[in-house]
């Protein structure tokens, strides 16, 4: 599969790499390609990767996400699946800079002929390709309105290394915002562990079992 990533950062060169070592075909998009000749990865000009790729991901910083994508042109995005990895922060990253939505729905809000899944957005870019390093089975999360968008991004997810028991999807482009609220907690947990290459696990009780009343 044809997969243009958003980016050159740390997010979108580990999943170019993870996806390239899975067979797939992938290009790097940025804004000056010239500038990143330096990557061990093709890069190419924004629009030149959107033309390319039949799965987009946006790995760029979610503040500036709505506008880089405005760049390309709805017309260049529409019928293609575009996966959002991105969350929006501060400078300081102490504030989300959509605190009453998330940036998946904005991008679907602006884009609405353009497929978009959440996914990946609460972990760090080694836990995202290497899910079997960590201590245990953990839990990715999709978001999304088209089934079909979620099914291609679960098999994406798959050639990363996470098992379908490991995807959960929980809902419509609404629920995005929580994956994406999520970075909040995620830097508390890093900061108690030091550490941020870890991922949470959803628990349920055994089937069967029932909650006693209080």
């Amino acid at each position: 599969m044809r997969i243009g990533l958003l980016g050159t950062g740390n997010v979108a060169r580990a999943l170019a790499n993870g996806w390239r070592a899975a067979g797939h075909d992938v290009l790097l998009g940025s804004r000056r390609p010239a500038e990143r000749t330096d990557l061990g990865l093709p890069v190419a000009g924004l629009s030149e990767t959107a033309a390319h790729a039949q799965v987009l991901v946006n790995a760029t910083p979610g503040a500036a996400s709505v506008d880089l994508l405005r760049s390309i042109g709805a017309p260049a995005l529409a019928g293609t699946l575009l996966i959002d990895v991105g969350v929006g922060l501060s400078d300081d990253y102490s504030e989300l800079s959509h605190p009453n939505s998330s940036l998946s729905e904005q991008i679907q809000e602006v884009f609405p002929l353009t497929p978009v899944v959440k996914t990946l957005c609460t972990m760090d870019s080694t836990a995202m390709i290497a899910p079997g390093s960590l201590d245990g089975p953990s839990t990715v999360f999709l978001s999304g309105d088209d089934a079909e968008a979620k099914r291609t991004t679960g098999r994406l997810l798959t050639d990363l290394g996470w098992p379908p028991s490991s995807q959960l999807d929980i809902g419509g482009i609404t629920t995005a915002r929580g994956q994406e609220h999520f970075a909040l907690l995620f830097m508390g947990i890093a900061g108690g562990l030091n550490a941020h290459t870890f991922n949470i696990k959803v628990v349920t009780l055994p089937p069967g079992q029932e909650v006693p009343s209080p």
